[in-house]
């Protein structure tokens, strides 16, 4: 079954919640947003929700209120990272609430993935293909989000994700639930062998099939290659100790969806953001 069921209410930020999740923890709220409902111009129309595209800061900004309000958050709870395709992590405290809520400068610096046990912290982060995934502890009370293109999956940022939970908020690997979100799917993500030797690298050995599910299949062009990044990235987190059955995985693939979603490389490089969102409200 999908796990992330499309909310695209009129006049809304369009939506898709992490429906699977709805009372795993008290006020818990996650999921990823379609282009729907904002106040962007072309190319970025309309729910653009990155300040580095090129769009209007103030548009943007206005997008970044009305998805905060749509989802019972206090604006200034927004908080990101200025992701570079890495896999630095940041532990987001209570006196960093809104960092990167109103300009790129205040953001974590280089940072692709973030955790907190904060309430009233909306962390968000930033799309366009790349691969949105979801960590929490019902335990521990701590949520996350990390932003895996191929390079932050080659440099096995989910894995590293569920180390740092362990590390710094004590949480079991038993516990800990993930979700995979809305991305280009293996379907539409073609790549060349200098990133298939990366593939390589990260997940040595024969390629992982587990459960049926190949990481990659043949294009039909010479010397490129299908690749399923969302399988890669729930075999790393398999390996890192997650339980299968507590990984949600979408069918939604943003290049074959591009009127719901934003595509980097359906849209030639030139289009806006989605984010991907998780926040515990205060209760």
């Amino acid at each position: 079954m999908e796990p992330f069921i499309r909310n695209a209410i009129n006049q809304q930020p369009e939506r898709f919640e992490l429906e699977a999740w709805r009372g795993l923890m008290p006020g818990l709220s996650a999921g990823f947003t379609g282009r729907g409902g904002g106040v962007s111009k072309p190319p970025y129309d309309s729910l653009n929700l990155a300040y580095h595209v090129g769009d209007d800061p103030l548009g943007v900004l206005e997008n970044r209120r009305r998805l905060a309000r749509a989802l019972g958050f206090p604006p200034e709870s927004w908080t990101c990272g200025e992701q570079v395709h890495g896999s630095q992590i940041a532990i987001v405290r209570q006196e960093d609430r809104g960092k990167g809520h109103l300009d790129r400068s205040s953001a974590f610096q280089a940072t692709d993935g973030l955790l907190t046990n904060v309430p009233d912290v909306l962390l968000a982060s930033f799309y366009a293909d790349c691969v949105p995934l979801y960590f929490a502890d019902p335990v521990t009370k701590t949520v996350g989000l990390a932003h895996a293109g191929w390079k932050g999956t080659v440099q096995l940022i989910a894995g590293k994700m569920i180390e740092t939970m362990e590390r710094e908020f004590g949480s079991r690997r038993s516990d800990i639930r993930t979700a995979i979100g809305p991305s280009i799917g293996g379907c539409c993500y073609e790549v060349d062998e200098a990133v298939m030797g990366k593939v390589r690298e990260a997940l040595p050995g024969p390629e992982p099939d587990m459960q049926g599910t190949a990481i990659s299949a043949p294009s039909k062009n010479e010397g490129k290659t299908m690749l399923n990044l969302k399988e890669m990235n729930r075999i790393i987190m398999i390996k890192a100790g997650i339980l299968p059955t507590h990984i949600e995985c979408t069918t939604w693939c943003t290049s074959c969806r591009p009127e719901m979603f934003y595509s980097y490389r359906k849209h030639n490089g030139v289009t806006g953001r989605m984010a991907s969102w998780i926040g515990m409200k205060e209760r």
